[in-house]
C-alpha cells in the first residue's frame, strides 16, 4: 500500500482517501518515472470477496493502490464516521489515463474481453487517442497465459489494463507485474463500455450513483449480485461498534 494518500480501512481494505484528480497526478508521475504500480479498483463485493479469500485479501493488499469504485464503499467509510473524499471509479481512472497517455506520447498494452470487443477497442483507441501507442492487445479467452506474460515483457508497456472481471484480473497482475515497470490495474468491463458493446449508465443516474441499479435493470443476470449488499451493510455496521467499543 502507498502512503502518498490517507488510508481509511473498511472490513480489512485499506482504501486511499483521495480525490480523482489528485490520485491521476499521483499515478501519471509513478508512470513517467517508471515506478511499477498495481491499482486494484474495489466495490462492495470485492471487499466482502476478499473477507472470505485469504488468499486474495493477501492479494490486493500487495497493490500500491485501492481507490473506491463502488458508491457502497464510499457509504460504508460514512458509516465507520471516517467518509472517503469521492468514489474514483476504475472507468474514469482508465479513460482520463487514456487521454493523458496520448498527450505525452505513452504506450497501453490491453488484456481481456471478447474478441471482437478487444477489435473494436483497437479501432476506438486508435481514434479516439491518436497518441497513444498500443503495444498489445490480447482477449480474455486465451489458452497460454505464459505467451500473454512473454507479450507484455517484450513491448514493455507504460501501462497494462486488465478487463477480465474481478478476481482473474488482480490474479493475473500479481502473477505478471514482473514483466514490466508499468502500471498494471484491473478495469472490469471498460473495454466493453468504451466501444458501445455495452452502454454506461446515462449521466443522471451515474450522478445519482445508482449506475448499479441501471445495469441491473439491463441484465437482471447480475441481481445475484448484488445480494452481497446487505451482508456487506451489516459487517460495516458491525465494525462502527467495535471501533466505537475502542
Amino acid at each position: 500500500m502507498n502512503q502518498s494518500t490517507n488510508i481509511i480501512n473498511i472490513l480489512g481494505v485499506d482504501f486511499d482517501n483521495t480525490t480523482l484528480d489528485n490520485f491521476l497526478d499521483i499515478v501519471t508521475k509513478r508512470i513517467t518515472e517508471h515506478r511499477r504500480t498495481f491499482v486494484v479498483t474495489a466495490n462492495p463485493e470485492i471487499v466482502m470477496y476478499a473477507n472470505s479469500h485469504s488468499s486474495f485479501n493477501t492479494l490486493i493488499k500487495a497493490a500500491d493502490f485501492i481507490i473506491p469504485d463502488g458508491i457502497g464503499i464510499i457509504i460504508g467509510s460514512r458509516i465507520i464516521a471516517n467518509p472517503l473524499k469521492e468514489r474514483v471509479t476504475g472507468y474514469d481512472v482508465f479513460i482520463r489515463l487514456l487521454k493523458w497517455g496520448s498527450t505525452n506520447g505513452k504506450s497501453a498494452f490491453f488484456v481481456g474481453a471478447k474478441p471482437n470487443v478487444i477489435k473494436d477497442l483497437q479501432k476506438v483507441v486508435s481514434k479516439q487517442y491518436p497518441g497513444l501507442t498500443i503495444s498489445g492487445t490480447q482477449d480474455g479467452y486465451y489458452k497460454d497465459e505464459s505467451s500473454v506474460s512473454e507479450a507484455i515483457r517484450v513491448a514493455s508497456p507504460d501501462m497494462v489494463f486488465v478487463a477480465t472481471g474481478s478476481p482473474k484480473q488482480e490474479e493475473f497482475i500479481n502473477r505478471n507485474l514482473n514483466k514490466s515497470e508499468a502500471l498494471f490495474m484491473g478495469v472490469g468491463g471498460s473495454f466493453d463500455v468504451l466501444t458501445g458493446n455495452v452502454k454506461r449508465a446515462p449521466k443522471k443516474w451515474q450522478d445519482l450513483h445508482v449506475e448499479w441499479l441501471y445495469r441491473t435493470l439491463k441484465e437482471p443476470s447480475r441481481f445475484k449480485r448484488l445480494m452481497i449488499l446487505p451482508k456487506y451493510l451489516i459487517r460495516v455496521f458491525e465494525q462502527r461498534q467495535q471501533t466505537k467499543r475502542h
